[in-house]
């Protein structure tokens, strides 16, 4: 694949689901739809697969009919999906609920047209140590990172490098995803980027990042290893000769275990600080609530994207 990106989306991916729709908007999905429809009309004669009805087989009318329901269901949920969807617009107008950014404003809301220039580049260049579970819980938590970019008030410059092998034959399962407000790159990062602009997360790191730079590219390991590859992310960044640090949660709690977070944590972190949140409220908001995570008193330091 090319490297490329795109800024024309109609649709976002659903962060509790394991797949995700097109992004056809929903004429086109209906006119897709109606392509690909076993029934046609020809000379006025309805027709399932190209025969006549009245000239189809036991088997075929029953298929027909199947079909027939099938089209009614679908055609009723969606009438009932409309009518909930107006229900609870009406309801969060009357309420003064925030039901978060419309599609059209959503829209707007591109890379390109961002004022946050910094940059997250998540790598994906460790397919071969991942058996294809994990590598499908990757790829569904970079699904939820799309998702957290597209709804901040200024999205992040966001990357993939290394995309390609099995990070992107696990992609191509969800359709659509080539038309996503994300850069791809076959390419690894050194390739992509200066090298003195790069810093990878590690938690194995000695170096603790108070602040986000606009200049830089912060690289998140796209890796799930349930602690399986202790020091992997650190021990690459020195072999390369790039910077590398950790986010501060040791400075705001203390943690039994070690601090592996997943990549959509770390970047919805990454993304709460640039707009505008210090580190600890970020942590707060985004850390799981577990008995092991104890909060510390310390004064926090904020950075937003201008």
């Amino acid at each position: 694949m090319t490297e490329n990106s795109t800024n024309s989306m109609e649709t976002l991916p659903d962060a509790t689901s394991e797949r995700i729709e097109s992004n056809l908007g929903q004429s086109e999905r209906l006119s897709a739809e109606a392509l690909n429809s076993p029934i046609s009309t020809e000379h006025g004669d309805e027709k399932f697969n190209g025969v006549e009805i009245s000239k189809l087989t036991k088997r075929q009318l029953k298929k027909y009919h199947k079909y027939m329901q099938w089209q009614k269901a679908k055609k009723e949920k969606r009438s009932k999906e409309k009518q909930k969807s107006k229900e609870k617009r009406k309801h969060a107008k009357l309420n003064n609920i925030d039901l978060g950014p419309s599609r059209k404003e959503l829209k707007r809301k591109t890379m390109e047209a961002s004022p946050c220039q910094t940059a997250v580049c998540i790598d994906l260049s460790f397919d071969d140590l991942m058996i294809d579970k994990d590598m499908a819980k990757t790829v569904k938590q970079i699904l939820r990172v799309y998702t957290e970019n597209r709804r901040a008030s200024a999205p992040m410059q966001l990357h993939l490098s290394s995309f390609k092998g099995r990070s992107k034959e696990e992609m191509e399962r969800h359709n659509g995803y080539q038309h996503w407000d994300i850069h791809f790159h076959e390419s690894h990062y050194l390739d992509i980027f200066p090298r003195d602009k790069l810093v990878y997360l590690t938690s194995d790191s000695d170096n603790v990042i108070h602040n986000l730079e606009d200049d830089k590219v912060y690289i998140i390991g796209g890796l799930v290893d349930h602690n399986g590859h202790k020091g992997i992310c650190y021990n690459k960044a020195v072999e390369e000769g790039i910077a590398h640090g950790q986010l501060p949660i040791g400075e705001y709690f203390w943690m039994k275990q070690r601090k592996v977070l997943t990549i959509n944590q770390v970047f919805e972190i990454l993304i709460r600080v640039s707009e505008g949140k210090t580190f600890k409220e970020a942590f707060e908001l985004i850390l799981p609530r577990r008995k092991e995570i104890v909060s510390l008193t310390k004064t926090p330091e904020k950075t937003k994207c201008d």
